[in-house]
């Protein structure tokens, strides 16, 4: 099927997006539209659209899975407490640090990335408002620590990648480790210091709001149980063979933050806001399985390999570029890898390039532009601080800035690895 095929339908599945149209739907006229205008039958079209999302379903599972630890960590409070810990502790002199550090830990853990920015956000404005600090400068460093907490975190998009390339979700986990950590020391003391403090519209402070809102959240030593249980166990596999799957992991790590916080009537609350949020993301994925089932069977792959070797670029690239502009085309790291990974997981293996670094480099090339307006993530950061639409466009270019960051330092790593 030709590549022109299945560009047309991802551009329509674009311009869907962009008009406010459901992006699962949109994403399956696409599929639709680019299966036929490939030069597949209607009937072939469907096949493939079908065996795309049918790659899909068994990541499906453990995303849902994972909305006991993520909605427990935020009814419980617990997201809460430690981000106001790591604040606390760090005081303002190192407010930025600060605040890229709580928000990188609370994606880290496995609460999205938009819900971390919102919970962190209020505590941002508030210390950013006896500071004189703009709320372009405290945004661009939340969503910078955010940014490198989602590519070593078991949240939707870490585990869709390990899932397509066949390898273990902790090993993707880590091989963003270094890369998070350089990026993130990148984001705090080069990339927020081309921001101006005063630039922008000035946060307000809201007079002690940081210290009302502390009351009634559970400790840090409680708070952090559901984490600590849930990397505890995933690391079983690599450090002692002993394999327990994210979908086990994942919940198990849930139920521990709710028996160490004692927090038994947000147990209710905690599954449903999960079971809320992973519902979205796992109804998106079938629309993006269905147009990566049509980019699959196309020519695409062929031509960027081509497009790369002209450029004398090599193959490794096709991670980390195949990440980065699906992101682009759906505005999401969750989409942006699973439609990455899905079309072109055979041909990175093939290249001989090994499926953990295969996936970790299509992990954090989906971080590259999933910012951009067409997607929620943009919007839910921007209201979090209640930042003007003109301002939140100017932080594209910075946030791309980190993406491309970050997506350079795990090839570095991989390269130094030995692939």
């Amino acid at each position: 099927m030709s590549a022109t095929g299945a560009l047309i339908g991802l551009a329509l599945a674009i311009v869907l997006i962009i008009r406010k149209v459901s992006p699962a739907y949109s994403l399956i006229l696409g599929a639709v539209v680019g299966g036929l205008a490939g030069g597949a039958n209607l009937v072939e079209t469907v096949a493939m659209m079908i065996s795309g999302a049918q790659e899909i379903v068994p990541a499906m599972v453990r995303i849902l899975a994972a909305g006991v630890l993520s909605g427990i960590l935020v009814k419980t409070g617990a997201a809460s407490s430690i981000s106001h810990t790591i604040i606390e502790r760090l005081g303002t002199r190192h407010v930025f640090l600060a605040l890229a550090l709580a928000t990188m830990l609370l994606t880290a853990i496995g609460v999205f990335i938009d819900v971390a920015v919102i919970t962190v956000a209020p505590i941002g404005l508030t210390i950013g408002g006896r500071l004189g600090i703009s709320k372009m400068k405290l945004l661009l460093v939340m969503i910078g620590g955010g940014k490198c907490g989602n590519i070593i975190s078991p949240n939707p998009n870490t585990i869709v990648a390990a899932e397509n390339f066949g390898t273990p979700l902790p090993s993707v986990m880590l091989a963003g480790v270094i890369p998070a950590l350089i990026g993130i020391v990148l984001v705090v003391w080069v990339i927020s210091r081309m921001i101006p403090a005063s630039k922008g519209e000035l946060a307000v402070s809201s007079g002690g709001a940081e210290d009302d809102s502390r009351a009634g959240l559970p400790s840090f030593a409680t708070s952090i149980a559901a984490p600590v249980v849930t990397v505890a166990l995933l690391a079983l596999r690599p450090l002692f063979e002993i394999v327990i799957d994210p979908l086990i992991a994942l919940p198990a790590g849930g139920l521990a933050g709710i028996l160490a916080t004692r927090r038994w009537r947000d147990l209710s609350a905690g599954l449903g806001y999960g079971l809320e949020k992973m519902s979205g993301v796992a109804i998106l994925l079938i629309g993006t399985g269905t147009i990566a089932g049509i980019i699959k069977a196309s020519t695409m792959k062929d031509i960027i390999i081509d497009t790369l070797t002209r450029l004398n670029m090599g193959e490794t690239m096709i991670a980390p570029i195949a990440g980065a502009l699906m992101s682009a085309a759906t505005a999401s790291t969750t989409a942006g890898a699973t439609i990455a990974s899905s079309s072109f997981a055979e041909t990175i293996l093939a290249a001989g390039m090994s499926a953990v670094w295969g996936a970790a480099m299509i992990n954090s090339g989906a971080t590259v532009l999933d910012h951009l307006p067409h997607g929620s993530f943009f919007h839910a950061t921007g209201g979090s601080v209640e930042m003007k639409m003109s301002e939140r466009l100017k932080l594209i270019p910075y946030e791309s800035l980190i993406g491309v960051i970050l997506a350079a330092l795990t090839v570095a790593t991989c390269l130094i690895a030995g692939r």
